[in-house]
Protein backbone atom coordinates (compact mmCIF):
# COMPACT_ATOMS: atom_id res chain seq x y z
CA UNK A 1 0.00 0.00 0.00
CA UNK A 2 2.91 2.44 -1.01
CA UNK A 3 0.92 4.23 -3.16
CA UNK A 4 -2.53 4.03 -1.89
CA UNK A 5 -4.18 4.58 1.16
CA UNK A 6 -6.94 1.06 2.04
CA UNK A 7 -7.26 -0.04 4.92
CA UNK A 8 -4.08 -0.78 5.62
CA UNK A 9 -0.69 1.60 6.92
CA UNK A 10 0.20 4.30 4.48
CA UNK A 11 3.89 3.57 2.99
CA UNK A 12 2.99 -0.53 3.45
CA UNK A 13 4.59 -2.43 1.17
CA UNK A 14 2.26 -5.17 -0.92
CA UNK A 15 2.34 -8.74 0.27
CA UNK A 16 3.61 -10.08 -2.86
CA UNK A 17 4.66 -14.26 -4.26
CA UNK A 18 8.40 -13.57 -3.17
CA UNK A 19 8.16 -12.08 -0.20
CA UNK A 20 9.82 -9.03 -0.99
CA UNK A 21 9.99 -6.14 2.03
CA UNK A 22 12.09 -3.82 0.80
CA UNK A 23 10.20 -0.56 -1.14
CA UNK A 24 13.03 -0.54 -3.55
CA UNK A 25 13.72 -3.89 -4.32
CA UNK A 26 9.71 -4.23 -4.73
CA UNK A 27 9.77 -0.94 -7.36
CA UNK A 28 12.78 -2.21 -9.27
CA UNK A 29 10.67 -5.81 -9.46
CA UNK A 30 7.59 -3.92 -10.69
CA UNK A 31 9.60 -2.01 -13.06
CA UNK A 32 11.38 -5.37 -14.61
CA UNK A 33 7.60 -6.58 -15.12
CA UNK A 34 6.24 -4.22 -16.69
CA UNK A 35 9.05 -3.06 -19.58
CA UNK A 36 8.76 -7.07 -20.38
CA UNK A 37 5.20 -6.82 -20.56
CA UNK A 38 5.27 -3.52 -23.02
CA UNK A 39 8.36 -5.07 -25.12
CA UNK A 40 5.76 -8.23 -25.38
CA UNK A 41 3.22 -7.05 -26.60
CA UNK A 42 4.65 -4.34 -29.01
CA UNK A 43 6.49 -7.24 -30.56
CA UNK A 44 2.50 -8.90 -30.88
CA UNK A 45 1.22 -6.20 -31.95
CA UNK A 46 -0.46 -6.26 -35.25
CA UNK A 47 -2.71 -3.77 -37.18
CA UNK A 48 -5.65 -6.63 -36.04
CA UNK A 49 -4.70 -6.16 -32.51
CA UNK A 50 -8.23 -5.27 -31.00
CA UNK A 51 -8.26 -3.77 -27.68
CA UNK A 52 -10.33 -4.91 -24.98
CA UNK A 53 -10.77 -5.26 -21.78
CA UNK A 54 -9.51 -8.98 -21.41
CA UNK A 55 -6.19 -7.16 -23.20
CA UNK A 56 -5.61 -4.94 -20.13
CA UNK A 57 -5.87 -7.32 -17.90
CA UNK A 58 -3.37 -9.35 -19.87
CA UNK A 59 -0.97 -6.43 -19.89
CA UNK A 60 -1.31 -6.36 -15.92
CA UNK A 61 -1.01 -10.06 -15.87
CA UNK A 62 1.92 -10.26 -17.93
CA UNK A 63 4.22 -7.42 -15.86
CA UNK A 64 3.05 -8.47 -12.45
CA UNK A 65 2.23 -12.32 -12.34
CA UNK A 66 6.01 -13.15 -10.53
CA UNK A 67 4.74 -10.33 -7.92
CA UNK A 68 1.35 -10.32 -7.08
CA UNK A 69 -1.59 -13.03 -7.12
CA UNK A 70 -4.05 -10.46 -8.17
CA UNK A 71 -2.01 -9.40 -11.19
CA UNK A 72 -4.86 -9.55 -13.83
CA UNK A 73 -7.84 -9.27 -11.79
CA UNK A 74 -10.06 -6.53 -10.87
CA UNK A 75 -9.92 -5.50 -7.44
CA UNK A 76 -12.12 -5.68 -4.49
CA UNK A 77 -10.72 -3.56 -1.98
CA UNK A 78 -11.22 0.20 -2.04
CA UNK A 79 -8.47 2.38 -2.99
CA UNK A 80 -8.04 6.55 -3.09
CA UNK A 81 -4.65 8.43 -3.72
CA UNK A 82 -4.10 11.91 -2.96
CA UNK A 83 -7.74 12.45 -1.23
CA UNK A 84 -9.38 11.30 -4.46
CA UNK A 85 -11.54 7.86 -3.91
CA UNK A 86 -11.56 6.21 -7.01
CA UNK A 87 -14.86 4.06 -7.61
CA UNK A 88 -15.66 1.08 -5.12
CA UNK A 89 -14.32 -2.42 -5.39
CA UNK A 90 -17.78 -3.75 -6.32
CA UNK A 91 -18.92 -1.60 -9.06
CA UNK A 92 -15.37 -2.40 -11.06
CA UNK A 93 -16.78 -5.60 -13.10
CA UNK A 94 -20.06 -3.56 -14.23
CA UNK A 95 -17.74 -0.48 -15.03
CA UNK A 96 -15.07 -1.94 -16.98
CA UNK A 97 -18.02 -4.23 -19.13
CA UNK A 98 -19.69 -0.55 -19.55
CA UNK A 99 -16.17 1.08 -20.97
CA UNK A 100 -15.32 -2.19 -23.26
CA UNK A 101 -19.28 -2.01 -24.71
CA UNK A 102 -19.12 2.02 -25.13
CA UNK A 103 -15.57 2.80 -25.70
CA UNK A 104 -13.05 0.26 -26.39
CA UNK A 105 -15.36 -1.64 -28.89
CA UNK A 106 -16.03 1.77 -31.14
CA UNK A 107 -12.14 2.18 -31.46
CA UNK A 108 -11.34 1.75 -35.10
CA UNK A 109 -8.61 -0.34 -36.49
CA UNK A 110 -7.20 3.24 -38.68
CA UNK A 111 -7.36 6.53 -37.86
CA UNK A 112 -7.58 9.05 -40.15
CA UNK A 113 -5.92 11.81 -38.30
CA UNK A 114 -3.43 11.97 -35.36
CA UNK A 115 -6.11 14.15 -33.47
CA UNK A 116 -8.30 11.73 -33.40
CA UNK A 117 -5.81 9.48 -32.21
CA UNK A 118 -5.47 11.75 -29.74
CA UNK A 119 -8.68 12.19 -28.44
CA UNK A 120 -9.80 8.10 -28.17
CA UNK A 121 -6.34 7.69 -26.20
CA UNK A 122 -6.85 10.10 -24.05
CA UNK A 123 -10.47 9.08 -23.56
CA UNK A 124 -8.91 5.33 -23.21
CA UNK A 125 -6.37 6.74 -20.92
CA UNK A 126 -8.61 9.05 -18.59
CA UNK A 127 -11.51 6.53 -18.06
CA UNK A 128 -9.23 3.57 -17.13
CA UNK A 129 -7.33 6.03 -14.66
CA UNK A 130 -10.65 6.90 -13.20
CA UNK A 131 -11.92 3.65 -12.86
CA UNK A 132 -8.92 2.03 -11.44
CA UNK A 133 -9.67 -1.44 -11.75
CA UNK A 134 -6.55 -2.92 -10.36
CA UNK A 135 -5.12 -3.00 -7.22
CA UNK A 136 -1.65 -2.09 -8.36
CA UNK A 137 -0.25 -0.92 -11.66
CA UNK A 138 -2.85 1.06 -13.26
CA UNK A 139 -0.76 3.60 -14.28
CA UNK A 140 1.71 1.67 -16.02
CA UNK A 141 -1.12 -0.52 -17.46
CA UNK A 142 -2.47 2.12 -19.03
CA UNK A 143 0.31 3.72 -20.49
CA UNK A 144 2.04 1.00 -22.22
CA UNK A 145 -1.50 0.46 -23.53
CA UNK A 146 -2.11 4.11 -24.83
CA UNK A 147 1.99 3.17 -26.23
CA UNK A 148 0.53 0.26 -27.91
CA UNK A 149 -2.38 2.22 -29.69
CA UNK A 150 0.10 4.75 -30.75
CA UNK A 151 2.62 1.94 -32.45
CA UNK A 152 -0.50 0.40 -34.17
CA UNK A 153 -1.21 3.61 -36.21
CA UNK A 154 2.53 4.23 -36.55
CA UNK A 155 3.72 6.44 -33.88
CA UNK A 156 6.25 6.04 -31.48
CA UNK A 157 5.27 5.49 -28.20
CA UNK A 158 4.54 8.78 -25.87
CA UNK A 159 6.71 10.14 -23.78
CA UNK A 160 5.06 10.51 -20.47
CA UNK A 161 7.91 12.06 -18.41
CA UNK A 162 6.62 15.07 -19.58
CA UNK A 163 3.45 15.24 -17.58
CA UNK A 164 3.15 17.20 -14.95
CA UNK A 165 1.76 15.11 -11.77
CA UNK A 166 -0.99 17.20 -10.44
CA UNK A 167 -2.05 18.10 -13.90
CA UNK A 168 -2.59 14.14 -14.42
CA UNK A 169 -4.74 14.36 -11.69
CA UNK A 170 -6.85 17.14 -12.21
CA UNK A 171 -7.84 15.48 -15.88
CA UNK A 172 -8.50 12.22 -14.36
CA UNK A 173 -10.94 13.95 -11.87
CA UNK A 174 -12.15 15.93 -14.82
CA UNK A 175 -12.89 12.38 -16.40
CA UNK A 176 -15.77 11.64 -13.75
CA UNK A 177 -17.94 14.15 -15.60
CA UNK A 178 -16.98 12.62 -18.86
CA UNK A 179 -14.56 15.90 -19.54
CA UNK A 180 -11.49 14.88 -21.67
CA UNK A 181 -10.39 18.04 -22.59
CA UNK A 182 -7.08 18.17 -20.45
CA UNK A 183 -6.55 14.83 -20.72
CA UNK A 184 -6.39 15.33 -24.03
CA UNK A 185 -3.98 18.42 -23.81
CA UNK A 186 -1.96 16.35 -21.87
CA UNK A 187 -1.95 13.35 -24.21
CA UNK A 188 -1.36 15.94 -27.50
CA UNK A 189 1.96 16.85 -25.23
CA UNK A 190 3.59 13.11 -24.46
CA UNK A 191 2.99 12.88 -28.45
Amino acid sequence: MNRYTTNGEEGEILPNLLGITDEEILHNAEFEGFLMAEILFTEKLTQKTKFSVKYICDIHRTALKELYSFAGRFRSVNISKGGFVFPAGRFIPDSMRIFEEETLSQLPDHYTSRQALIKDIAKVHGELLFIHPFREGNGRTFRILANLMARKQGYPGLNFKRIDFNEYIIAVQQVARKDYSRMERIIAYTF
